[in-house]
Order: structure tokens, then sequence, then C-alpha cells
């Protein structure tokens, strides 16, 4: 469960654990991880555990005729293992990491108007593209510059180039693939060496020195 939590960044609220009422009979408890698709109309299968107690090794050895307990040498004591049977599908993993993540927004734009975005706000850690590149237009001054910085992370990150279209229509793009930074090259950045970051939850702006973007993402990107 912490696994689903931490790592994947699974909402908990739409997690939980629901026991086996009926067991096989090698099993001494079994649960299944269950997560609220809405997609599938409810509580459906993630990942099945089953405490399947001394069972196995007991019958490979009486079949087998070999012992196969273990000695733990500090106690003296000899016991037979017990197997801990864990099975999570990768299909409806990823169906969850999809679902949990896809979300729309109500905004309100820069003139007061009405707005919506589409967002995949992945865990930061899970996202394929970490930061895009944006040069306020298609100035070759303001390209030469923007390409600069991304060949200053993209050792380290993977990275998008994007020129084409608004600057607003570029941050949506990037907010529907699940992008969590986007960087502006803007023209102060020819004259201040400083760009424009942007959060893709927050949508908060910050000017930082693009010397200082290496760290920056560095602590961000956990």
């Amino acid at each position: 469960m912490n696994w689903h939590i931490n790592i994947l960044g699974i909402n908990p609220e739409r997690l939980r654990f629901k026991k086996h009422e009926k067991l096989v009979f090698y099993a001494t408890q079994a649960f299944d991880i269950e997560y609220n698709y809405e997609t599938l109309g409810g509580f459906k299968e993630l990942e099945g555990i089953h405490d399947r107690g001394d069972y196995d090794l007991t019958q490979h050895s009486k079949f087998s005729g070999e012992k196969l307990d273990y000695f733990d040498q500090e106690t003296g004591d000899r016991f037979i293992p017990h197997i801990m049977e864990t099975s999570v599908g990768l299909n409806r993993t990823l169906m969850m990491v999809l679902e949990d993540a896809y979300t729309k927004e109500e905004l309100t734009n820069s003139k007061g108007e009405k707005d919506s975005r589409v967002v995949l706000k992945l865990k930061k850690s899970l996202a394929p593209i970490k930061v895009a590149i944006l040069p306020l237009s298609k100035k070759p001054e303001l390209q030469a510059k923007a390409l600069e910085v991304q060949s200053l992370i993209k050792n380290d990150y993977m990275t998008q180039y994007d020129e084409t279209a608004s600057i607003g229509k570029r941050y949506r793009r990037q907010d529907e693939i699940g992008t969590p930074y986007c960087v502006t090259v803007d023209f102060d950045t020819l004259e201040d060496m400083a760009v424009t970051i942007r959060d893709r939850d927050s949508m908060k702006q910050e000017r930082i020195l693009i010397s200082e973007l290496p760290e920056y993402l560095k602590a961000s990107l956990v």
C-alpha cells in the first residue's frame, strides 16, 4: 500500500484493503488492494496478497526428502520460512496512475474570464518529460539561448523543446502530458541570464538564474 501511495503518488482515499472471507487451502490470510476506478464503476482489484504460511517449503521438503528449513546461528532455532505472495497487474496499475492523475480544472484567466485546463498531475518523478524549454518567440537569438538552456539539463532530465503557437497554448500542451516544469526564455533572458520557470500543478511562475536551474530541478523533481 505504501508503494502505491508514496512511490506512484496515488490518492490514498481511492485505495483500500479488502479481506478475503474464503481462503484457498494453503493460505492463512489473504487481502486485495483495490482502487476506486471511475472508468470501471468503482473499487476493483489492483493487487492480491496471500500469506501462504510454510505450506510451499513443507511440501517440497516432504516429497523431495531434503531439509529446507533455516538455521538461525544466533538463536540456534530452526524453522521453515513462510511465503508472502503478492501479485499486481501492470495494465491495471498503469490505468490507475493515468486515471488518478487526470484532472480537469476550472480557472479564471488574466482577463477575468472563465477558462479551463486538462492537466495530468503525475507524481513528478514519474512524468515522462520532466522539463519543457520554451523560447518566447522564434527570434534566432531566443532560439539559440533556449537550446543552450536545454543543453545544460538534457543529460540529467528528459526535456522537450517547443516553439510553436502562443506561450499559453504551449503551457496547456505540457499540462496535458504531465510535464512538471516549463522554462521560458524571453528577451530579458539575454540581459539578465535568468529564465521563468512555471510549476505544472500550482501554475506559479518564478524567475531564476540559468546557472541555478540544475540545482532547482534537482531539489524539486522528487
